[in-house]
């Protein structure tokens, strides 16, 4: 059934990378659950999700059992889904961490040439590491207003974002095909572009990091959330709110205006 549904997941458009998460998801609950996937229960899917996870563990893991079970439901292969009634599992909201100027900068010195244009796209247009890795010269063109890079989002949602015509140029001299090319010839792992950035970057920053402070940056010079959150390929603005840093300043005018008698929008 496992197999079924990730071939269904890939006909759907899912990446590569979320199908080989998923399958090793739920080969993790049908080894552990005990019993056929076909005969789970409700009792047992709650007894196992009840594990001492972190929080964002346990909601992939729920949302991997749901939609393995929605999907068989919908196709005759259960007759019941187990999961229906699961309780929603709270997230925390996670702090904005972006990387600040001079970690960035020192990384961008120490970085090869490839590395370096990695962790400018990262810290210029907010990718993900899989958006990253998955860039091919066809994606980036030229429209009357400018540069633009068609960006291979999560769940094969696709996204436009503006281009400066120096990281274009950049990107352009990558070559035709892949802009990471891998030994075999395809394009390098979400992982690997992982590595390289992380290495540059240090211990206290990550790619992530590069992330929060392109949509940090982003927000301070338009001040304009909705925006953000279309760059950052985000389906919530609820999302993209955490991951824009407030500094003091804004904090100390904030205040200024609450003690001044005026209402805040």
């Amino acid at each position: 059934m496992i197999d079924d549904y990730c071939t269904y997941l890939a006909a759907a458009g899912y990446r590569p990378a979320t199908i080989a998460l998923r399958r090793a998801q739920l080969h993790h609950f049908e080894d552990t659950v005990g019993v056929p996937l076909e005969q789970v229960t409700a009792a047992q899917v709650t007894s196992w999700l009840a594990q001492p996870w972190a929080p964002e563990t346990r909601h992939s893991y729920r949302s991997a059992v749901s939609g393995l079970y929605r999907w068989a439901h919908s196709t005759g292969r259960v007759d019941h889904d187990p999961t229906i009634n699961l309780p929603a599992v709270h997230v925390p909201a996670g702090q904005p961490h972006p990387v600040d100027d001079d970690t960035y900068r020192q990384a961008l010195d120490r970085a090869g040439s490839r590395t370096r244009l990695m962790l400018r796209l990262a810290a210029e247009l907010g990718l993900r590491r899989g958006e990253i890795a998955h860039l091919h010269s066809t994606d980036l063109r030229r429209d009357p207003g400018g540069w633009v890079l068609a960006v291979h989002g999560k769940g094969g949602v696709q996204r436009t974002v503006p281009v400066s015509a120096g990281l274009a140029r950049d990107i352009r001299l990558r070559g035709p095909g892949w802009i990471f090319p891998s030994q075999r010839g395809q394009h390098v792992t979400p992982a690997w572009v992982g590595t390289l950035c992380s290495t540059a970057l240090g211990p206290k920053a990550t790619v992530h990091g590069l992330r929060h402070r392109f949509a940090s940056r982003a927000y301070h010079g338009t001040h304009d959330l909705r925006a953000v959150q279309e760059l950052l390929g985000h389906s919530s603005p609820a999302t993209t709110q955490r991951y824009v840093a407030v500094d003091d300043a804004e904090l100390r005018a904030a205040r200024v205006v609450e003690h001044s008698g005026l209402r805040l929008p």
